[in-house]
């Protein structure tokens, strides 16, 4: 079975529920296993700035999820990412977590992702 990250626009999304039914679908799908986060990802949801409910309701899947750090092979895959293509840092760690791991990165960033040599993509609005 392949294997994901999901960024952070598509956990918020999922939450709000705003996505497309197949992309809702699809999401059930990866999040029914245990879902994989950059811990970029793991900070910005915690940043965000929602209800009581909501905000207990994203600890809860943060929780459940597999958190993955910032390693040597991740810093290399960064490094790479930036040199060759103006992105942010915190999405180039995103992006060289999933290459480092070998996971498709599942996100709502066509701008930022698409390009990014290694990188397996998938956008859950074009499914």
């Amino acid at each position: 079975m392949e294997r994901y990250l999901i960024d952070t626009n598509v956990v918020s999304d999922y939450f709000s529920a705003s996505l497309p039914l197949s992309g809702l679908q699809f999401m059930d799908a990866v999040i029914d296993a245990v879902p994989n986060l950059s811990v970029i990802t793991q900070i910005e949801l915690l940043c965000l700035k929602t209800e009581a409910h909501k905000e207990q309701a994203v600890k809860d899947f943060i929780t459940d999820s597999e958190v993955l750090d910032i390693t040597p092979d991740v810093i290399m895959h960064c490094v790479n990412i930036r040199r060759n293509k103006k992105i942010k840092t915190p999405d180039a760690i995103i992006a060289a977590t999933a290459i480092a791991n070998d996971y498709t990165l599942i996100s709502n960033n066509d701008k930022d992702f698409k390009g990014i040599k290694g990188l397996k993509y998938i956008n859950p609005y074009s499914i």
